[in-house]
């Protein structure tokens, strides 16, 4: 059983905020408000939107996803009102963290709040009390108590305008006299988590009214109230001039009832602060905001724990037919497919399975689809998988793709307006059209000259679903350009033009006519894929405007540059690959060589040839169209870098570093040299053996030149060119987490899989398992089962690891329950919940 060390919380949150409608307008001009919203963890602020501006119902439609890295109790959404010069709040939406499960991946509308400083509170105070009786030496009088309260430390409070100097007020309120003693603590400064450590004395007098004996009841004296409340110091003219006229900032408080303490023991806890209690209620509409809230807490065990589900899910990609893998099923039984899509893609990349099982999940679905062109085109698990892919490892190449051409667009401005029917006073049709065609072809160039830094990872993949349509459309030649543009194009490059901020490209939302600019070109770049793709050019569109500027895209120069875009980032980039498709030749001319390995050099050394690079070799011949003399494997390049001129007193000189030699090439002049080094380096750049190190001049008379060293296989004695790639980012992979992601997806959809189970074991057709699925946000086609005993027992292991794993789980969140501690420091007397339960 796992223990309380061996098992961490991971706790994630997703967002889309919608729009907020029926905003309150200016009181003076009645007019539209310029807006955003913000959203906040206690008191931290973790994210904003963009600005809409003069709007009362502002459409927001952003997203944000993060993890969660310390313990909260309050999520909040702000929104603000922009146009004033302080940071005014418009209205607020609160919610506790125990209410989120309420509102776990469903859109709702929440009112907006009045902003209330005293609610917004956080943090915790240690505190100990303790009861002394006192024996009175009077006549006719009785024994009272004495109650020490010893204020210890308090414990992440809130910051206020930068700054937390902290001091505590004790108060004791006697119900019956209503008389109230009140001492407060030292201010420390500049910290959220004060060490006070200050005891504070209270007499509680057991004196009936008028002293009368008969009429005393000893519960008199404890039928009172002590509240802490903590205060942030934020005027020294109140201090020191104005005697503490003015408290400063609330923090928080605590009201514990006298007769809730146990006079005969020591009480020492922690609690947690808690909202001033407000009597008013604001009845002021101020609008609602439309959210939609994903918050997960993963209880993440030991790795071993989750080995049987790992393996079956793993598995997946080898299990025939598809339809019977778990990966499949878990695909078809959740709500929304990009829940399963992201721990799949995860665990299967970390894993080195992610390219067979989207090969699997391709091939079953190229064979399901009737009409090609909608292939690849609607919501299935692989393309949600491909989807989460590109976001995943793709955003470092899409920024040094196209980074650099959205940022001209948004600081130049210039206008691209091409529909005669929005053109502004000034403007010109003709000029408009030559600046639109201007940026997107920069666009199309910075596009297609990028394919061989595209990640290795999304070529493999891109090849994969290409090489499942061609399987079955053998015929249709616009097939292989169909399918790879529905995804890099479409689903890739045109979402982050349209949508900048989305992919990080920019850090805020364009104005109004910048985002027609980037919505005209997004548009003209997919009509050129469509151009490619198509059989027959047609230019029959709705929009009549944008049909000159497609007959100028149309031009094979462009059409060809896509095409090869298409078939570069699709190849095969692999030994392993290498003979299912033909080469793509990339650069060829003559450039004159010679080899390492000599033992003699002279001009018989150095001679022309035909040189020829494709996406899968390096190869040289006497002349173009002979047989090559040698052929290099791009996976056997380890660098490729300058040679020094002194090696053999020759300009332009580059080296190609192989396993056992280097192969020494001279251009014809130092452009030659450039565009050879550049196209080289791009593709062989995410060879896994590429070196770190090289030697910058050659081995002659039998010792390196630029190290004196006499080792032919020596360590190379300077850094390479560059540092790693963009496609060789290393991304941490939490596995354990993953999976324990997918297991919570099966546990949360474990009565369809009851009811598939039971649908296959009363039944040998498919047509009953599609009331199973009636109620899915997400409709999905009718299950199909090609083989019922496979997935028969594909269901039955799902079912024995879920259940399994959630023993686990009890038997944890009994043990949490039976150590937890109420009032100590993770378990604070107050918190809303201190239970373990999971979403």
């Amino acid at each position: 059983m796992a223990e309380l060390g061996d098992v961490r919380i991971e706790e994630s949150l997703k967002v889309k905020i919608g729009e907020a409608k029926n905003l309150p307008s200016h009181t003076v001009s009645n007019s539209g408000r310029s807006t955003f919203c913000s959203i906040k963890i206690d008191s931290e602020t973790i994210y904003k939107t963009s600005v809409v501006e003069k709007s009362l119902n502002p459409f927001y439609g952003e997203e944000f996803q993060g993890e969660i890295p310390k313990k909260f109790r309050f999520l909040s959404f702000m929104v603000h009102d922009n146009g004033s010069k302080t940071d005014k709040i418009i209205g607020k939406v609160t919610l506790k963290k125990d209410e989120l499960y309420r509102y776990h991946n469903k859109e709702h509308w929440f009112p907006l709040t009045p902003i209330d400083v005293d609610a917004q509170v956080q943090g915790k105070v240690h505190l100990e009390i303790r009861f002394d009786e006192i024996l009175n030496t009077e006549p006719e009088s009785f024994s009272s108590h004495r109650m020490a309260v010893r204020i210890l430390e308090c414990s992440d409070l809130t910051v206020i305008n930068g700054s937390c100097n902290p001091y505590a007020v004790v108060m004791v309120t006697h119900t019956k006299s209503k008389h109230k003693d009140v001492k407060r603590t030292n201010v420390k400064k500049k910290t959220i988590c004060p060490n006070f450590d200050e005891t504070f004395f209270f007499d509680l007098e057991n004196k009936g009214q008028n002293h009368d004996r008969n009429l005393y009841t000893f519960d008199d004296a404890f039928n009172g109230e002590l509240s802490i409340s903590v205060w942030h110091d934020d005027s020294k003219v109140s201090r020191e001039v104005l005697g503490n006229m003015f408290p400063g900032a609330f923090l928080g408080e605590v009201k514990i009832p006298l007769r809730d303490l146990d006079i005969q023991s020591i009480h020492k806890a922690w609690y947690c602060l808690q909202a001033r209690e407000n009597s008013k209620q604001s009845r002021l509409d101020l609008g609602s905001l439309r959210l939609k809230i994903s918050y997960t807490a993963d209880y993440v065990f030991l790795s071993h724990y989750y080995n049987d589900l790992r393996c079956l899910i793993l598995r997946s990609c080898d299990v025939t037919p598809t339809t019977a893998s778990a990966a499949y099923l878990l695909g078809e039984i959740v709500d929304n497919r990009a829940e399963a899509a992201q721990p799949l893609l995860k665990l299967t990349y970390h894993h080195g399975k992610l390219v067979l099982l989207v090969k699997a999940l391709a091939y079953w679905e190229v064979s399901k689809t009737v009409d090609p062109n909608t292939l690849f085109r609607g919501n299935s698990l692989v393309t949600k998988i491909i989807d989460e892919l590109m976001k995943f490892i793709g955003l470092p190449y899409l920024h040094s793709t196209i980074k650099t051409n959205i940022d001209d667009i948004c600081s130049e401005q210039k206008p691209c307006e091409i529909d005669p029917s929005r053109l502004k006073d000034g403007e010109n049709l003709s000029d408009n059209m030559e600046n639109l065609k201007s940026y997107v072809l920069k666009i199309i160039d910075s596009i297609t000259g990028s394919g061989l830094v595209c990640p290795t990872t999304m070529r493999e993949v891109f090849h994969a679903i290409k090489e499942s349509a061609l399987s079955h459309y053998s015929g249709m030649q616009t097939i292989r350009y169909l399918v790879v543009s529905s995804f890099i194009f479409l689903r890739f490059f045109a979402p982050a033009i349209l949508g900048p901020k989305l992919f990080e490209l920019r850090p805020d939302t364009q104005d109004v006519t910048v985002n027609r600019t980037l919505t005209l070109i997004s548009k003209s770049i997919q009509g050129l894929v469509n151009i490619v793709c198509a059989k027959n050019i047609s230019f029959g569109l709705k929009e009549e405007y944008m049909v000159p500027l497609f007959e100028s895209l149309s031009d094979p120069i462009h059409v060809d540059k896509v095409k090869t875009f298409l078939e570069i980032i699709s190849s095969s980039c692999g030994a392993h690959l290498r003979n299912i498709e033909a080469p793509i030749i990339l650069k060829e001319g003559t450039l004159i060589k010679r080899a390492q390995g000599r033992k003699k050099f002279g001009l018989k050394n150095f001679k022309k040839r035909y040189f020829c690079l494709s996406n899968q070799h390096l190869s040289y011949s006497k002349s173009k169209n002979e047989k090559p003399l040698c052929v290099i494997p791009i996976e056997d390049i380890l660098a490729v870098e300058s040679l020094q001129e002194e090696s053999f007193k020759m300009n332009y000189m580059f080296q190609v570093v192989q396993p056992q030699r280097a192969l020494y090439v001279q251009a014809n002049n130092c452009v030659e040299e450039k565009e050879w080094l550049d196209i080289l380096n791009k593709v062989c750049n995410t060879n896994k053996n590429r070196l770190r190190t090289y030697h910058p001049a050659a081995m002659v008379n039998g010792h390196w030149l630029c190290c004196k060293s006499v080792d032919m296989m020596a360590v190379g004695c300077t850094p390479v060119s560059g540092g790693l790639p963009v496609t060789e980012m290393k991304v941490n992979i939490d596995s354990d987490r993953e999976v324990e992601k997918i297991h919570s997806l099966f546990l949360t959809n474990m009565d369809k899989l009851d009811a598939y189970q039971d649908c296959m074991r009363n039944a040998t057709d498919a047509c009953g398992c599609q009331e199973v699925y009636s109620g899915d946000t997400e409709p999905h086609p009718m299950l199909v089962i090609d083989d019922t005993k496979i997935c028969f027992e594909t269901v039955t292991e799902i079912q024995k690891c879920v259940i399994s794993l959630e023993q686990e789980h009890k038997r944890y969140l009994k043990l949490v329950q039976r150590q937890t501690v109420i009032g100590s420091i993770d378990a604070p007397i107050g918190e809303d919940s201190n239970s373990s339960s999971r979403l």
